[in-house]
């Protein structure tokens, strides 16, 4: 995939990237970033940009970790509901051989 340039400007400062993402992608989420830093300084009132970009960070990653940690949580009951499943099966199927063998 070919480099996208994309020009970030926020908290007054700016500065260019490349990254091997497409360029809707990336203004998405430059537009996320600004959107949460906004939210950010409504809550909090901060006005510093250096510690709106570390609280907005910060924040960011909390968010993130919540979102793994409830995937997390349902690929574990989604673990567990698959052995309960394969247990139930094998007790089905226990019952069937013993009627097969053993007649009705």
């Amino acid at each position: 995939m070919a480099k996208t340039n994309l020009r970030i400007e926020v908290l007054g400062a700016s500065l260019s990237i490349a990254a091997e993402e497409d360029s809707e992608y990336l203004k998405r989420l430059l537009e996320r970033y600004q959107l949460a830093v906004e939210e950010t300084q409504n809550s909090t009132g901060l006005k510093d940009p250096l510690r709106l970009a570390i609280l907005t960070g910060f924040l960011a990653y909390d968010n993130y970790l919540k979102v793994c940690d409830r995937h997390e949580a349902e690929q574990e009951i989604s673990i567990q509901e698959e052995q309960e499943t394969e247990k139930i099966t094998r007790h089905l199927l226990e019952c069937m051989d013993e009627i097969l063998e053993n007649g009705i």
